[in-house]
């Protein structure tokens, strides 16, 4: 018999942002706006050679505070595709690395939440995209660490919003001292990644050059490092010449053309972005600023204030979703942003790209992070400067091989921005030109339209299948190794047929009473009270019977030629479960292609609606499957109300 009990969630998986309103919570949300508070992941370091993990941890958000059923609180995937311009299909075919110290036991069931959240695709063992090692490559992980467990959610996180079809590969060092941290990023470019995060530092020392030598010395390996929390002051391994330092910005919405703006992020004299002139590392050939005589600190930057943080999903430690800031959120975003921009030249050290592509940057002009001499060391302005470095991702030009190797400069002519119906042909011509005459140039891209493919003579073709909006990257190489690229945005929507704007489901809210035009296990499509409907009086209710139990519900639509087509539902999951291991899961599917998969680890207090992009689908049948699958103890309920399937 079905468990009649609606239970709430097991202890610690309270959603943020998730829960159903109540009296408190309306008093809550009439009341003042709680200052920014935050707590520091990691300890400072304890002695030289030792580090910290750089992620701060919002501490002044309560679910109480939060709308009920949106998003979590915190930028998510689109928020950082739209603010650095950037592909929302990136990373295909890399391999993003991150490097850090002790263990997160729930590290790939708290990615797969926050994947779950976002409708981003599975990123799991069992698909081969995420894989967790020790320092030495094994299974032989250190001791668990709920600081560092926060670090590494918040890191795995960032890759899966900024480079969703990138493979993960965590790597976690037996303890936090430099030589176990350098051991596991030589395992990480050992393993074949070519893209290495490192959100972590501590004070410069004289060994700094000999870590250099030993760790970070990998040519052909996008290796980034967080700038620092503590304000003005370098620290190590930003400093290092071989790797690209991340500072960190304020990001907000705004007005404006880009429609977002950035500043310094600062908070206090003693939390803020790193930045600095290094006292031991040499100057790198590419960078030219002349008020620091060996390495300045940073290169590039992305969001790190904690004010204007990320969405993250942690139960090792943590509770389920919060808002973290920090370095640490810009140095995974931009070794992201790299595996984006496609694999580097074999013997470059790809620090120096966004030098050679100035101008694919937002340059970030305002704000400090402390005094200093020259003022540029810690305050933002035109051009170069500390704590912001060259600017912010517009696009992946900036990252993408350098622009005058061998000395021959390649400049890629913008056709503009790109607009295309949807099913419609493409014949695109680029150009470019050569500083150097008789130059064969050849071309490749990022970011197409699906359906889209360029020859290496720069014809951009095919048939532009799925709808939405793309930033495409086209970079041109002459012979010698010089490229340049040009970065545009590329809107595929509409129909040369046209398309009339319908919702395609069936009885999408059950209150027929009945499943049909569904088809539905024995006793899903229900009115009982023991689980409230989203609206309405009925729902589907998978499982729930604390038994080994499998529920379908099912229903096949045709999607209209030309059609862009969204796919939505709420869902709501109670549990008796407890812990971290998923017993009982939902698998969602179109056709054959899994959508996502829940658990009972996804338990949540009320509703949250789920959406999915289906436009690949126009002109097929889809069918739509849910299938709920409970195991021998403890009850699991899958809860389906309000679902859609939308085209216009």
């Amino acid at each position: 018999m079905r468990a009649l009990t609606a239970l709430l969630p097991a202890a610690g998986l309270t959603v943020l942002g998730l829960l159903a309103p109540t009296a408190h919570a309306a008093t809550a949300d009439a009341a003042a706006t709680p200052q920014v508070s935050v707590q520091h992941s990691c300890a400072k370091p304890a002695h030289v050679g030792q580090m910290a993990c750089l992620a701060l941890k919002r501490t002044d958000l309560s679910p109480n505070a939060l709308t009920p059923n949106a998003t979590p609180s915190g930028f998510g995937p689109s928020d950082l595709q739209s603010a650095y311009k950037l592909p929302s299909n990136g990373g295909s075919g890399q391999t993003v690395a991150i490097v850090d110290a002790m263990d997160d036991p729930n590290a790939e069931s708290d990615l797969a939440a926050y994947r779950s959240q976002y409708g981003l695709p599975a990123c799991t063992t069992a698909n081969g995209c995420f894989k967790k090692i020790d320092q030495n490559g094994g299974t032989n992980y250190p001791t668990a660490d709920s600081g560092w467990a926060g670090e590494i959610s918040l890191d795995l996180d960032m890759v899966s919003a900024v480079a969703p079809n990138a493979h993960i590969l965590l790597v976690e060092a037996t303890s936090a001292n430099m030589g176990d941290l350098g051991t596991s990023v030589n395992q990480a470019v050992s393993q074949g990644a070519k893209f290495v995060s490192n959100s972590y530092g501590g004070s410069e020392d004289s060994t700094d050059t000999t870590s250099d030598t030993q760790y970070f010395n990998h040519p052909g390996v996008a290796i980034t490092v967080s700038a620092g929390d503590s304000a003005y002051g370098a620290e190590y391994p930003a400093a290092s010449k071989y790797v690209t330092s991340v500072g960190g910005t304020a990001l907000k919405r705004d007005s404006s053309a880009r429609g977002w703006s950035e500043s310094v992020w600062s908070t206090s004299s003693t939390e803020g972005t790193g930045s600095g002139c290094s006292a031991y590392d040499a100057k790198p050939s590419w960078q030219t600023d002349t008020g620091c005589a060996k390495r300045t600190i940073s290169d590039v930057s992305a969001v790190a204030d904690p004010a204007t943080g990320v969405a993250v999903y942690q139960t090792y430690g943590g509770s389920g979703w919060a808002v973290y800031g920090g370095t640490s959120a810009s140095s995974p975003i931009i070794a992201s942003v790299y595996a984006d921009a496609g694999t580097p030249g074999a013997s470059d050290y790809p620090a120096k790209y966004p030098y050679a592509h100035t101008s694919a940057l937002n340059d970030v002009t305002s704000g400090n992070n402390g005094s200093c001499s020259p003022s540029y060391l810690c305050t933002a302005g035109t051009g170069y400067d500390g704590p912001t470095g060259l600017g912010t991702p517009n696009g992946t030009a900036a990252f993408t091989t350098g622009g005058s190797t061998g000395g021959n400069t390649v400049t890629v002519n913008s056709p503009g921005n790109q607009s295309t119906t949807t099913g419609g042909s493409v014949s695109l011509q680029i150009s470019a030109s050569d500083s150097a005459s008789g130059q064969t140039l050849t071309y490749s891209a990022t970011g197409l339209p699906t359906g889209l493919s360029i020859s290496t003579s720069g014809l951009i073709s095919g048939t532009a299948s799925t709808a939405g909006p793309y930033n495409v990257t086209v970079t041109a190489k002459d012979p010698t190794g010089a490229t340049g690229s040009t970065t545009f945005s590329w809107t595929v929507g509409g129909g040369g047929t046209g398309c009339t704007a319908a919702q395609l489901l069936g009885n999408a809210g059950f209150e027929t009473g009945s499943a049909a035009p569904w088809t539905a296990s024995t006793g899903v499509v229900d009115n009982s009270s023991s689980e409230a409907a989203h609206s309405g009086s009925w729902k589907a209710w998978l499982d729930g019977y604390g038994s080994t139990h499998t529920d379908t519900l099912s229903q096949t639509v045709t999607i209209p030629a030309g059609c862009k087509a969204t796919f939505s539902f709420w869902l709501h999951i109670d549990t008796a479960e407890t812990g971290s291991t998923a017993y009982d899961k939902l698998t969602v599917a179109a056709n054959t292609t899994t959508l996502a998969t829940y658990s009972n680890v996804n338990a949540a207090t009320g509703y949250v609606q789920k959406s999915f992009d289906l436009s690949s689908y126009a002109g097929q049948s889809v069918t739509l499957k849910f299938t709920g699958t409970e195991d021998s103890s403890q009850q699991t309920s899958f809860v389906i109300d309000d679902t859609a399937l939308n085209v216009s």
